[in-house]
């Protein structure tokens, strides 16, 4: 059995004091933590957990995701594989699994609850409540994964109670997912649909305010700072965590592939560190915390403890100069050291290709202009805005507007050959072309946004043609990052596929678009559990009555 001895300034996060000291390696397992005299440069820490992340969405399969992270000190993450699940099913869930058990990285896949996530939308699978039970009683599936149907939790539906109640006989945590919810609603749906009692749904990622995060912290719930590609509420939460370091916990969520080159939860360590917060407490919340409360096979930096822990420059700027996992050296000075895998592609698309007039929006009246619901993306938020807009009507055609940046909206069913839906959006400040994906959160239809129906119907096409990916259409030029894994994923180098994703985002903002992360937000805007207005390939949604709307709403 291989040993060595690693030396360094240890970050005792459990007894909140640092010292010099030598962690002498034994196989897999930390044999041994000696105090020793001789300061050092370097510092020995516990590695860093992402607590909630959707690995599909860094549009890598999970080892090339643990490639790309354990660079940055992350060590292991809290996995829902939600959305390839949507795609695929259990088929989709097992392709995770056995793909992550190749590289050496932590991750802990949970059972997702919610597949389809509405019934407003049309999904590649559906997982019911004994299949749940089944995923549930395995030792490779750690936990519920997010209950984003809280309406059924608030009214007791039952294929939702029967889920819950498979997570508390098989003794494993449940995760929340309530954008706004708040008061009695909030308490009620923590307690799992009941007005008293026990927490079990006992943490959120969506909190966008303060106040909210309150709300939940009282009820017994623990709070999960996001900031990730999309959403980001890492300012308006991280106040909270000096009150609360033992019930706080960082996440991404999603994690665009160009981002996760960049860093991970690194970062969130360093800004917190920036603001002045305490050291123990910020690891309490990046390292400690995920174990405990997910019971993760996660070395903490101790005698007979798995030998999964990091070694960073200094304690401000959190450079990761080396990171081990189980006893293996995984990344140092910056590279990985974790080879990529092969990947067999598995897919879902059975959809026919679109012609342009399908994208079109037939007014109901002789009217010149009319008046339509428009949604409004909001940089750095999952919720959207429900505004109204007014557009020209040509030869019964409702026209979209983009010198008022109201762009065409549409969502395509890749499952089945049906109709496309269309509504009207703003603030994605295309000037000319179009955008499209078939990553659209959570059934992963097709959407596309566009300044004319030739350029939308083409950036569909383009994604049909390469059954998934995400592309761009500029007059004659196009440029596509193809996804052939459940059309969310790529199986290539992770690195190669971020260059190829960030030269897609470049040529997106050369096109007008001023969001951070357009590909990003474009996703989001067929996620119907987060308000207040989205599209899905059945039609507008109004996220806050939860059902379907009109695009041209009726003239009062």
């Amino acid at each position: 059995m291989e040993k060595f001895t690693v030396s360094g300034n240890l970050v005792d996060v459990h007894s909140r004091r640092i010292y010099p000291a030598s962690v002498m390696v034994e196989g897999s397992r930390i044999a041994s933590v000696t105090a020793t005299g001789k300061t050092r440069d370097e510092y020995i820490m516990p590695g860093f957990i992402d607590s909630h992340v959707h690995v599909e969405s860094s549009m890598l399969v999970p080892s090339e995701f643990a490639r790309l992270a354990v660079v940055h000190g992350t060590v292991g993450t809290v996995s829902d594989p939600h959305e390839i699940a949507n795609v695929l099913g259990l088929k989709g869930i097992e392709f995770m699994l056995d793909n992550g058990r190749q590289v050496p990285f932590k991750f802990c896949f949970g059972a997702p609850s919610c597949v389809p996530a509405t019934v407003f939308e049309t999904a590649g699978a559906r997982i019911d409540a004994d299949q749940v039970d089944s995923l549930l009683s395995r030792p490779d599936i750690g936990y519920l994964s997010e209950m984003m149907n809280f309406p059924g939790v608030l009214h007791g539906d039952e294929e939702v109670m029967l889920k819950l109640a498979s997570a508390r006989s098989h003794h494993k945590p449940v995760d929340g997912h309530a954008p706004g919810l708040r008061g009695v609603d909030a308490a009620k749906y923590i307690r799992g649909g009941k007005p008293e009692g026990e927490v079990i749904i006992s943490t959120d990622h969506e909190c966008f305010t303060r106040e909210e995060a309150m709300d939940k912290l009282e009820c017994g719930m623990k709070i999960l700072i996001r900031e990730g590609s999309a959403a980001k509420n890492f300012d308006a939460l991280i106040g909270l965590l000096p009150d609360y370091p033992t019930r706080m916990m960082f996440c991404s969520d999603d994690k665009h592939p160009d981002s996760l080159v960049k860093g991970h939860i690194n970062l969130l360590v360093k800004r917190a560190l920036d603001l002045g917060l305490d050291l123990f407490s910020v690891l309490q919340a990046a390292c400690i915390n995920p174990v405990i409360h997910y019971g993760l096979d996660i070395g903490l930096v101790r005698r007979g403890d798995p030998a999964d822990f990091i070694v960073v420059k200094d304690l401000k700027r959190m450079e990761v100069l080396a990171t081990y996992i189980a006893g293996i050296p995984v990344a140092s000075a910056g590279q990985t050291a974790i080879r990529s895998v092969p990947v067999v592609a598995l897919n879902h698309f059975r959809c026919s290709l679109r012609r342009p007039e399908d994208f079109d929006l037939i007014a109901p009246g002789p009217d010149r202009d009319i008046q339509v619901n428009v949604i409004e993306a909001l940089d750095g938020q999952l919720v959207t805005g429900a505004g109204l807009g007014t557009l020209k009507v040509f030869q019964d055609r409702v026209i979209e507007d983009p010198a008022s940046d109201i762009l065409r909206l549409s969502v395509v069913n890749r499952y089945q050959d049906a109709p496309p839906q269309v509504a009207f959006i703003r603030n994605f400040g295309l000037k000319r072309g179009a955008i499209a994906s078939s990553v659209a959160h959570d059934s992963h239809n097709i959407i596309a946004v566009g300044t004319d129906t030739g350029s939308l119907c083409t950036a569909v096409n383009t994604i049909i043609e390469h059954k998934g990916g995400i592309c761009i259409i500029d007059g004659e030029r196009r440029w596509v990052l193809p996804l052939p894994i459940a059309g969310i994923m790529s199986g290539a180098d992770g690195y190669a596929v971020a260059e190829k994703y960030t030269a897609l985002d470049t040529a997106a903002k050369a096109m007008g678009s001023t969001l951070q992360a357009p590909f990003m937000t474009l996703s989001f805007m067929a996620l119907l559990v987060i308000p207040h207005l989205k599209l899905s390939d059945q039609g507008l949604f109004d996220g806050d009555r939860f059902r379907l709307t009109r695009v041209i709403p009726p003239k009062s």
